[in-house]
């Protein structure tokens, strides 16, 4: 695939299709690699370190997912990491992607987690909360009882950014994630889990792992 040299490069830790765990119907899941924010008991702390994973232009991964929504594609969720942490790749993604859904005619919302407060985002990065259609930020706080639906902890809140947020989203924001499901995927040799954990469920997969004979080794959350 030909590079495109004047394009932002994006530190991109994975990327999935379908994602059905992280917001409404049926997704693209972009994961961002590097993280400033380093909170106690994440899950995806193998995506902190900025010069792990890989590099991307994003004229590469916007062609990644117009092919990938071939087969049907409700909105795109961007994690990681901290899609905040890269301010320019992720605004010329979000310009991408708005150009695409346009000229598609595609009713696809862009939905992204970070673990920066809303108010320093509102205060740094207004212009791209604007390409937005729904946010859920703050920082996972372990300390706190579970959050609700797409959340891990109750700090986090489900901020509607558009008309189209607020159709998908408005109606969601006091839903409590009753029975958290994960989506699992085997790419590279690697198992991935991808979703919102409830509290336990990885301590619970280690321990079934072990019943079984299987050692999990490098797992994301814990370094």
């Amino acid at each position: 695939m030909a590079r495109h040299p004047r394009a932002p490069l994006l530190r991109l830790d994975k990327a999935h299709y379908p994602v059905t765990v992280l917001g409404h119907g049926r997704r693209i899941g972009i994961w961002f690699q590097g993280c400033s924010i380093h909170c106690k008991g994440c899950v995806s702390q193998d995506s902190w370190d900025p010069a792990k994973g890989g590099s991307l232009s994003v004229p590469e991964l916007l062609a990644w997912c117009r092919d990938k929504a071939k087969g049907g594609v409700d909105g795109i969720t961007l994690s990681g990491g901290e899609p905040f942490d890269q301010p320019l790749a992720l605004g010329a993604l979000l310009d991408g992607l708005g150009r695409w859904r346009r000229q598609a005619g595609l009713e696809l919302d862009l939905l992204c987690y970070s673990g920066y407060p809303l108010k320093t985002l509102e205060a740094r990065h207004a212009a791209l909360l604007e390409k937005l259609d729904a946010l859920i930020p703050e920082p996972y706080a372990e300390a706190l009882p579970e959050g609700g639906l797409w959340r891990g902890s109750a700090n986090q809140t489900l901020v509607p950014l558009s008309p189209l947020g607020e159709a998908r989203y408005g109606h969601r924001r006091e839903e409590p994630a009753q029975g958290k499901s994960l989506q699992v995927s085997l790419e590279g040799g690697r198992i991935w889990m991808i979703g919102i954990p409830a509290r336990g469920d990885m301590a619970a997969l280690e321990s079934l792992c072990a019943e079984r004979g299987l050692s999990l080794d490098q797992v994301s959350w814990r370094r």
